[in-house]
């Protein structure tokens, strides 16, 4: 279809879902170059959401992956904290 896209992986918040909340985790969407500007699409989801953190966009989960270690490794911590600014 000679469409621009390019895939993103982010965090995913529950800002603006109603309770309960489910767990919060690292999200995958893909932007669509269409009209001028890009349009986020989120198959997962399939309901408009707020609050996407990006980390990073590419051709491929490959190309953005949330990290990338070599020989032995521990993560012993990662926190995220997304708030709702008003304005």
């Amino acid at each position: 279809m000679n469409i621009p896209a390019r895939y993103c992986t982010g965090y995913l918040g529950d800002i603006g879902m109603p309770p309960p909340y489910g767990p919060m985790d690292f999200a995958g969407w893909f932007e669509a170059y269409l009209g001028g500007r890009w349009y986020t699409f989120d198959a997962r989801n399939n309901m408009p959401r707020i609050g996407r953190i990006l980390i990073g966009q590419g051709r491929d989960a490959a190309d953005v992956p949330i990290t990338h270690t070599f020989g032995p490794n521990t993560l012993v911590g990662f926190k995220v904290w997304t708030d709702e600014v008003p304005g």
